[in-house]
């Protein structure tokens, strides 16, 4: 492989660590390992030629590319190490990470369950409780899997007499699961293991012995590494105590990109399968399970909806009714009722109608006639009860701004748990009894975290205009006083998504109380559109043709902290993650004079070929897609590989901070490659770029989900290293 060192300016820098040490002020030289380009790889496009000359940077396994990596981390990881706070920074995470933090306790068959870490265990670990407020004893624990914790426990489900639980391991990060089996009361596992399982529901069969999967058991290469999608998802059944050779196929599709949204009706009679091809919108089919019939082939399919038109999520069903949560016919979702007897559109009953302005967010069951509804309003979750047949209000639970986390119920039980969190409150999870006239509710568990004290802090919500004049919703969180006396000098971490109707809500964590008082900073979260706070209708104002409202969302949401002197541009760090990381590079692009820095991790960089990659053609019911004319024209404007300047005296790029992981199998690294590489030669070699331009690879590490707690705070000590040696702010111990 053809990388030759640059050297930027007119001095030689220290070849092993990439910079020199010559100032503070990071007008630091760097000397980039600018790899070989290809300019022979070109596409046409609509009559336009794209130029793609790192396109060799596609192929994960190949020499060139392990080389390319091995010089970036080299680069990068000198410099983050020099920051004279790294151990101060790792030893306060560190600190503040390790409180216990307990899940909503879940009844199954004659046991209580619940997720339970002590504080710094690479992965959460379930114990089994005879009583509900039992000490127990440890069911499964992940962290024996693997010494360095990088195998999580990505789904689970038992089974209905819950004497057997299904659950599915990741490694490394990847989306790629196994699937065992373990006997509840011995605590033993079953010998079969089922492989190939991706984007899949865990489904049992009310007799406690069928079980029915996603898989791809075709596909060869399944390790997490490979960049190429995966094609023709099999819905599959599988006995209890056999091999998975002997699975049936039970439901298939000829369409290769339809992925298997499955589940048993609450009655057990009943398979209700929703196949969903993107990442919005799906299929309705309800299959009849004869019990005491032995599964061997397929199962015939009623079609209730076979156009990709809305979402509907199966909720529960009375012999032959059947309820779902939908967005058919309203935006803000609602919920309807469906009779198989006559399942055409025109008979669907409205039993809980869209409320105007709040979207219906969460819905379970309890007490066998209650839906228990959680819904968004102004960004703040609320909670209802309602009566399954009548649709009627019977209960509003009081709570205060933030976020319903989980909650765990089942219809035939008389009792409920949900966790609330914000941003100033970690964790309290309430106890709700159904039994008698009266709904009693108490807190079953608050969770402790050191020595925070809440009344330190404050949290507000502001509603700035955005470039068009749309109100966008933005969260601010600082120590107390900090808000209402802005000096337009203080350290800004400001955060953002859009996309994919995901809605960002008051969470708590230990990096935003790290920032606001160890950095002296605020920390802001614009709920920018793309996102599902105001339901389609947001969601809709950011993806396709009008994706360039989540930038200028964001970008405005950076002009309203500096007009009302909270900041400067100067002091300002932008983060996120996937789609996220969209956000953050074509910001930069754009904007980049209203940052100071910018943290951009695992993010879809190229959009023009994101769509040949693993599950990216999902993503195309939110971006488009190359292949279309009309929606390449929109593509190309805003795709950040394809849109790098070249810095003058008036503008460069902050100071960026790249990361992705080598089993990243959702949003593959390449993108992150191809861009630094691009972004080094062609902002790297100008004399104007003084801010570094770097990027981070993790090792055994994938988009996110399951990562351990080690590598969690290595990670975060990295990110507050970066920021605090290119912004230059200190840290306060």
């Amino acid at each position: 492989m053809r990388i030759k060192y640059v050297v930027i300016k007119r001095f030689f820098a220290d070849l092993r660590t990439g910079i020199t040490k010559n100032s503070s002020n990071m007008n630091t030289t760097f000397a980039y390992p600018l790899a070989k380009r290809d300019e022979t790889v070109v596409e046409n496009f609509f009559g336009t030629e794209i130029k793609d000359p790192y396109r060799w940077l596609e192929a994960p396994d190949a020499s060139e590319t392990k080389q390319f990596v091995e010089l970036q981390n080299n680069l990068t990881m000198p410099f983050l190490n020099e920051c004279q706070y790294k151990e101060s920074i790792r030893e306060k995470i560190t600190k503040l990470w390790n409180y216990p933090k307990v899940s909503n306790p879940f009844l199954r068959g004659s046991f209580y369950f619940q997720y339970r870490n002590s504080g710094l265990q690479n992965q959460s670990v379930i114990y089994k409780m005879k009583e509900l407020h039992s000490e127990g004893e440890v069911f499964l624990d992940p962290n024996t899997l693997a010494e360095d914790g990088t195998i999580a426990l990505q789904a689970s489900a038992f089974s209905e007499d819950g004497k057997t639980f299904a659950y599915g391991i990741s490694r490394s990060g990847s989306d790629w699961l196994e699937v065992k089996f373990r006997d509840v009361e011995t605590g033993n596992d079953y010998n079969e293991t089922l492989k190939k399982v991706r984007y899949s529901s865990l489904t049992w069969m009310k007799d406690n012995i069928g079980f029915f999967y996603g898989g791809y058991l075709d596909q060869k290469h399944s390790d997490g590494t490979e960049i190429e999608s995966s094609e023709n998802q099999k819905l599959y059944y599988h006995k209890l105590g056999t091999s998975q050779d002997e699975d049936v196929v039970v439901v298939k599709f000829e369409d290769p990109h339809l992925r298997m949204g499955a589940s048993v009706s609450y009655c057990g009679n009943y398979l209700v399968v929703t196949p969903v091809k993107g990442c919005k919108n799906n299929l309705l089919y309800i299959g009849k399970l004869e019990k005491g019939k032995q599964i061997t082939g397929e199962i015939p399919l009623q079609p209730i909806v076979e156009t990709f038109n809305a979402d509907y999520e199966y909720i529960t069903n009375d012999d032959d009714i059947f309820y779902f949560k939908t967005n058919r016919n309203a935006p803000n979702y609602h919920i309807i009722a469906i009779d198989l007897k006559n399942c055409s559109e025109d008979n669907w009953k409205v039993i809980i109608p869209q409320h105007e302005k709040d979207v219906i967010d969460d819905t379970e069951t309890v007490g066998t006639k209650y839906f228990i509804i959680s819904k968004l309003h102004d960004v703040k979750h609320i909670l209802h009860l309602y009566e399954i047949s009548t649709g009627k209000l019977v209960h509003e639970f009081k709570l205060d701004l933030g976020t319903i986390m989980h909650i765990s119920c089942k219809r035939k039980h008389n009792q409920m748990f949900y966790s609330f969190c914000s941003y100033l409150t970690p964790c309290i999870i309430y106890q709700v009894d159904f039994e008698g006239k009266e709904i009693k509710q108490k807190v079953y568990h608050e969770t402790v975290v050191g020595d925070f004290e809440r009344n330190n802090y404050e949290t507000k919500q502001v509603f700035y205009e955005s470039k068009d004049g749309t109100k966008i919703p933005m969260f601010l969180v600082a120590q107390k006083g900090k808000l209402d006396n802005p000096d337009g000098d203080t350290p800004v971490w400001l955060y953002g998504y859009g996309g994919f109707n995901v809605s960002l809500t008051p969470s708590f964590g230990v990096s935003k109380l790290i920032f606001t008082n160890n950095f002296r900073g605020i920390y802001a979260l614009a709920n920018i559109r793309g996102g599902g706070e105001y339901g389609d209708k947001w969601h809709d104002g950011g993806r396709f043709e009008n994706k360039q409202n989540c930038f200028d969302d964001f970008q405005y949401a950076a002009k309203y902290l500096i007009e009302n002197r909270h900041t400067n541009s100067k002091k300002i760090v932008i983060q996120g993650g996937s789609n996220g990381g969209l956000l953050i590079a074509a910001c930069i692009n754009q904007a980049p004079e209203l940052f100071g820095a910018a943290i951009c991790q695992v993010g879809v960089l190229d959009m023009l070929r994101y769509h040949k990659f693993t599950i990216g053609h999902a993503w195309k019911t939110d971006y488009g897609c190359s292949s279309e004319e009309d929606q390449f024209k929109y593509l190309i404007k805003y795709s950040p590989l394809h849109n790098i300047f070249e810095p003058n005296e008036e503008k460069q790029y902050p100071s960026t901070l790249l990361l992705t992981a080598d089993h990243d199998d959702r949003v593959v690294p390449l993108h992150s490659l191809k861009f630094i590489a691009e972004l080094q030669r062609k902002a790297g070699t100008s004399p104007h770029q003084k801010n570094p331009l770097l990027i981070r690879l993790e090792t055994k590490a994938g988009h996110g989900s399951g990562k351990p707690t080690s590598k969690m705070i290595e990670e975060l000590t990295d990110i507050f290293c970066f920021v605090s040696k290119t912004l230059n702010i200190p840290f306060y111990s």
